[in-house]
């Protein structure tokens, strides 16, 4: 197995928390021997596992009942992958806070329905007491995602691209853990998933589009300045809910981000370049050029991600990374699952 020295540092020397993006096992593996302690899954990463490793699945996931259809039987396929993956990390747990979880999302199909993902999240959390469960970061994913915290559960919320997305999820699972506390229930784990890298991606083609004053050297930091900023505010707030680092497109998303009590989702291509990092630092307190920043902020979309109020949680489903995302989740995911 391929030895990763940074990961190794990262993960044993710092409070940020590595886990590894992807669900094919032999990748898992790896990542495990260079300190990964979770993993988080989707239905493309269920997907691309189950064509990847069929022989594997037929042996080591229960067999699906033949007379199941629909989303019923998508769900049957992603619980045998989910349970299989969280019984292999779950003694990890005893390491301390963020280890030892497994997340699986929420029918991406249906990112509108707060009653129809609660319902969906309570099938997944009986699954097994270390599953995350993922909703999207839009008005009913807020509403689902309170009321699932409220519940114990372990939560995170995924699709989502700018400082006031996280905040209001920051925001909800703070409200959550007080109604789960005064009902006498143990508050779950609570995660605000920031997709760096497709921010990054949706305004390159905005500044592309518009003629905007900056270049690629500034795009590539838009993502970083947006969870450096929101990460300020968690702090500020001393939010129970912690950060997560998504949709790598390059290792600076990474390394300038090491030492933040974060959990990074690392899929192997962003791993790979790590290999080679010699500068074991933590870069978390390291600001973004406010020159890049300035240059990005020419682009109206920009600053909707970045500022705190830039959006309303009446926007998050509208916001162009949104929309892509979960088309992506739909077409190269959870569809392709209704037909395996």
């Amino acid at each position: 197995m391929a030895e990763n020295k940074f990961l190794q540092w990262m993960s044993s020397n710092t409070q940020s928390v590595y886990w590894h993006d992807s669900a094919v096992i032999p990748e898992l593996d790896e990542a495990i021997s260079n300190g990964a302690r979770g993993v988080t899954t989707n239905p493309f990463l269920v997907n691309s596992t189950l064509h990847s490793q069929p022989e594997f699945w037929a042996a080591n996931a229960p067999k699906i009942d033949p007379s199941l259809t629909g989303d019923a039987k998508v769900e049957a396929e992603i619980e045998g992958v989910t349970k299989f993956i969280a019984a292999k990390l779950a003694g990890f747990q005893k390491e301390g806070f963020g280890k030892g979880y497994c997340c699986a999302q929420t029918n991406p199909l249906r990112p509108g329905q707060a009653e129809y993902m609660i319902e969906q999240a309570k099938r997944y959390a009986a699954w097994a007491p270390n599953v995350v469960i993922k909703m999207p970061a839009t008005k009913a994913g807020l509403k689902a995602y309170e009321e699932c915290a409220a519940l114990g559960m372990n939560v995170a919320a995924t699709v989502s691209f700018t400082v006031p997305q996280v905040l209001a999820f920051g925001a909800a699972f703070q409200r959550g853990v007080e109604r789960a506390k005064a009902a006498g229930i143990k508050p779950g784990l609570g995660i605000a998933v920031l997709m760096v890298g497709r921010t990054d991606d949706y305004l390159r083609d905005v500044m592309q589009d518009t003629g905007a004053a900056c270049s690629e050297e500034d795009i590539v930091w838009a993502g970083l300045a947006c969870i450096k900023r929101a990460y300020e505010v968690f702090q500020e707030k001393n939010y129970d809910c912690v950060l997560m680092p998504a949709g790598c497109r390059g290792g600076h998303h990474i390394t300038e981000l090491a030492g933040a009590r974060m959990i990074m989702s690392i899929a192997p291509k962003i791993a790979s370049m790590l290999v080679d990092v010699t500068d074991f630092s933590e870069k978390i307190n390291n600001p973004v050029d406010p020159a890049k920043i300035k240059r990005l902020q020419t682009m109206p979309e920009f600053v909707k991600a970045y500022e705190p109020d830039g959006l309303t949680p009446d926007e998050f489903i509208g916001y162009g990374a949104t929309n892509r995302t979960l088309t992506q989740f739909c077409e190269s995911g959870w569809n392709p699952l209704l037909a395996l």
